[in-house]
């Protein structure tokens, strides 16, 4: 299974990559991200968290990429994803709020 981090563009993103003790961990955000890192396959585009269905944008897109556990780093995004934690949680799914030590 993977580990999906968002907000892959932050030192944050990259500093809880490095603590984590996986080897399948997926970068990704919804903000603009360069072409040539997502042609490299660095990052993944994730869905904007304004748009109305983004819980279930992302829902699939963890299902799609075999995500099994969620670190989101940006606050809108984590608002949204604990509000439907139930339902990621129903899909084996977990979303974590990582400490302030990162």
């Amino acid at each position: 299974m993977n580990v999906l981090i968002t907000s892959a563009l932050s030192a944050a993103a990259h500093r809880l990559k490095s603590k984590l003790n996986t080897v399948s961990v997926i970068l990704g955000d919804y903000n603009d991200v360069p072409a040539f890192m997502l042609a490299q396959g660095k990052l993944i585009k994730l869905p904007n968290p304004k748009s109305f269905s983004y819980t279930h944008e992302m829902l699939a897109l963890c299902l799609d990429n075999a995500i099994d556990t969620v670190y989101v780093l940006d606050n809108i995004e984590a608002e949204l994803l604990m509000k439907s934690k139930q339902l990621f949680t129903e899909y084996n799914i977990d979303i974590q709020l990582p400490s302030n030590e990162i």
